[in-house]
């Protein structure tokens, strides 16, 4: 797991970004994953800081750092990673999957500042831009279209080292089960809706309440479930009840004495 503090030490570089709505995008997928550190190199719109698409990371964004050159941008960094595409070119630099990428990256930001550099959408890191690099980051893409929007780069390289496999395997914690008592009360309130809807027979009304009993006991419900289907049933025997006072009050007047 990522611990604060190695997130601080991790800067977001952005180099002669062109389009300020993929770095507002970019800002946006570093809040999501907690990351706040952002420099941008030679952006090529300077009202980038108004862009609409930091959805929820306005702050982030008006706390961005602006760099001259790239040299500048990374200056005090102890690592610095480039996350480029290799297409036909054949890079000096080590090249690295994300996935290993990730990890030696964890390492690095436990002992040093760490800067992950994205080029611009039109032409990716340069080779100049490389050679300020230690080695490359490759996000693995299939090669008939191997390049990415800035923001989507940004978003899944930053998964990748904020994701925590081991939660994958933790079963989250479920509701409440019911207790016996709510069981209880929920197989009363049916039974009385049974019996006020004529379901109950009166010679096999003791084995229907224990099928009763023991089926609501199946249904293995959770407390918010069976609270909701308690104030189901006292719903409809409100309804039941009344119909049958109507009725007995109609029975009545119809046998009373006529008036004289």
């Amino acid at each position: 797991m990522i611990e604060a503090a190695e997130r601080d030490r991790l800067i977001v570089v952005l180099v002669a970004p062109r389009n300020p709505l993929n770095i507002g995008a970019a800002a946006r997928a570093m809040s999501n994953f907690g990351f706040s550190r952002l420099r941008v190199v030679n952006p090529y719109e300077v009202a980038f800081r108004e862009a609409r698409s930091a959805v929820g990371a306005a702050e982030l964004l008006q706390r961005a750092e602006e760099f001259a050159s790239l040299a500048e941008a990374v200056a005090d960094c102890g690592l610095v990673v480039g996350a480029a595409g290799v297409g036909t070119r054949e890079p000096q630099l080590p090249v690295r999957r994300l996935e290993l990428a990730a990890r030696l990256i964890h390492r690095a930001l436990a002992r040093t500042t760490v800067a992950v550099l994205f080029g611009s959408e039109k032409f990716g890191l340069s080779n100049e831009d490389l050679s300020h690099c230690h080695w490359i980051l490759h996000i693995p893409t299939r090669p008939e279209h191997e390049s990415m929007n800035l923001g989507q780069a940004v978003a899944v390289c930053l998964w990748e080292l904020a994701r925590q496999p081991a939660q994958a395997t933790r079963r989250p914690a479920g509701p409440r089960p019911a207790s016996a008592g709510d069981l209880e009360r929920l197989t009363n309130l049916l039974l009385e809706a049974l019996e006020l809807s004529g379901y109950l027979n009166p010679l096999t009304a003791a084995s229907t309440r224990l099928k009763t009993r023991r089926l609501v006991r199946r249904l293995t419900l959770d407390e918010r479930d069976a609270t909701v289907l308690t104030g189901m049933l006292r719903q409809i025997l409100w309804k039941l009840r009344g119909e049958r006072n109507h009725e007995q009050d109609g029975d009545r007047a119809g046998t009373a004495a006529p008036p004289r």
